[in-house]
C-alpha cells in the first residue's frame, strides 16, 4: 500500500473502522477514560453501544507512563495497562469499538441523534456522550520548533520514550500533573530532567503529591519563571536556549529531548453549531448553560432541566476533560462516563 490512511491501515490488521448496524442505544464519542467508562456501564446495562475513537483507546491517559492517584492501585498503573483493560472489559459486555475513527458532525432528527463520520457514512441513535477529550497546544514561538518536532521535541511521551532517553539530558515544558507524571518515570532513565515552567510555583497547577515526589527525586531539577525560546540541531534536537522570563537572562544548554505538556484543546468540532461551548471550545452542560438566570438554554423544549452532565440538546452528554470546569483527572472522567450513561437513562425513560 502506497501511503495508507489510518483507516486502510485498521483494516489490514483487523481493527474495525465500519459499524454493524445503521442504529444503537447509545454512541460514545472518544475513548478516553470517560468514554470507556460510558461503554462498560452502557453495554454492561443492557444498551447497545457504540464508542468511536479517532486515534487509539486510552486518549491522554493512555499516554501517561505511571498513573499514582487512581483508587486501588497504590503502585500505580500505566495508561497503556488501564486503556487495555478498559477496552477489553467494553468488549466483553458487548460495546462496539471502532478506531480509528472519526466522528465530524451531530445533527437530530427528532427523536434520535445522529453521528456523520469522516467515511461520510452516518449512524443514529437515542443519546450520545461526547467524550473526545484533548490534545495538547503547540508550543509556539520558538525558532526552530517545526523543523525538530518528532526528532527530538514531542508533543507529551509515553512510558516507551523513556527508554530511548537512558543516561541523557531530557527536559520537559509544564507545571501540570501530565508533565510532573512524566518527569518521575523519565528521571528513572536519563541522567537529568528538567522541568521548565512558566510560572513561579508548581503549587497552583500541579498535585502535592507529585511534587513531594519531584522534591525528593535528585535527579529532577525545576526552573521556574523560564521558557524555551529556541531549539537547536541538524536533523536532531542537540541544545535549547531557555529565557529566564523575569531576568531575562538566556542560557543554551544540551538536550537530548524536549517534551512538552502546556494545556490543552478539546476535540469540539463535531459539534460546532449545534453544542453550546465556551470561549474555549469546551462544552457546556447542566448549571453552565444558565443564562440570565435562568437554567434552561435557548431552544430547550422539554419541561426540566438540562441534567447535570446533558448539553444542551436533550439526550446529548458531555464526560470527561471535554467537559467545561472538568477536573482533569482519571478517576473524574471514569466517574463522569459512568454518570453520564445513568444520566441517558433518566432521559430515555421520559421520552
Amino acid at each position: 500500500m502506497e501511503e495508507p490512511s489510518s483507516s486502510e491501515l485498521a483494516e489490514k490488521i483487523g481493527l474495525k473502522t465500519r459499524a454493524q448496524m445503521p442504529f444503537y442505544d447509545l454512541i460514545i464519542i472518544g475513548g478516553g477514560p470517560a468514554g470507556l467508562a460510558a461503554a462498560v456501564y452502557g453495554a454492561s446495562e443492557g444498551l447497545s453501544t457504540l464508542l468511536i475513537e479517532r486515534q487509539a483507546p486510552g486518549g491522554q491517559a493512555g499516554m501517561s507512563s505511571n498513573i499514582e492517584n487512581y483508587l486501588g492501585f497504590p503502585s500505580g498503573l500505566t495508561g497503556s495497562n488501564l486503556a487495555r483493560r478498559a477496552v477489553a472489559q467494553a468488549i466483553r459486555f458487548g460495546a462496539e469499538i471502532l478506531t480509528p475513527q472519526e466522528a465530524v458532525g451531530i445533527r437530530v432528527d427528532g427523536p434520535y441523534r445522529i453521528v456523520k463520520l469522516r467515511d461520510g457514512t452516518e449512524i443514529s441513535c437515542h443519546v450520545v456522550i461526547i467524550a473526545c477529550g484533548v490534545s495538547y497546544r503547540n508550543l509556539d514561538g520558538v525558532k526552530g520548533i517545526e523543523k525538530l518536532t518528532g526528532a527530538g521535541v514531542y508533543y507529551g511521551a509515553s512510558m516507551v520514550d523513556a527508554l530511548s532517553v537512558k543516561g541523557e539530558d531530557v527536559f520537559m515544558v509544564g507545571g501540570a500533573n501530565s508533565a510532573g507524571q512524566a518527569a518521575i518515570h523519565f528521571a528513572k532513565y536519563a541522567k537529568t530532567v528538567t522541568l521548565l515552567v512558566r510560572g513561579d510555583t508548581l503549587n497552583k497547577s500541579m498535585s502535592r503529591y507529585l511534587i513531594h515526589q519531584i522534591n525528593e527525586t535528585p535527579n529532577i531539577r525545576i526552573l521556574l519563571n523560564s521558557k524555551v525560546t529556541e531549539v537547536h540541531g541538524e536533523n536532531r534536537l542537540e541544545f535549547i536556549t531557555i529565557t529566564n522570563t523575569q531576568t531575562r537572562q538566556l542560557q543554551t544548554v544540551p538536550a537530548s529531548g524536549l517534551y512538552i505538556f502546556i494545556g490543552a484543546v478539546p476535540h469540539t468540532d463535531a459539534a460546532v453549531g449545534l453544542i453550546e461551548r465556551d470561549a474555549n471550545g469546551f462544552i457546556l452542560t447542566g448549571q453552565d448553560l444558565m443564562q440570565n438566570g435562568h437554567m434552561r438554554p435557548r431552544g430547550w423544549t422539554l419541561d426540566r432541566q438540562p441534567f447535570l452532565l446533558e448539553t444542551n440538546v436533550p439526550g446529548i452528554f458531555a464526560a470527561g476533560d471535554v467537559r467545561h470546569g472538568s477536573t482533569k483527572r482519571v478517576a473524574t472522567g471514569v466517574g463522569e462516563g459512568s454518570i453520564a450513561v445513568q444520566l441517558a437513562h433518566q432521559y430515555l425513560r421520559r421520552v
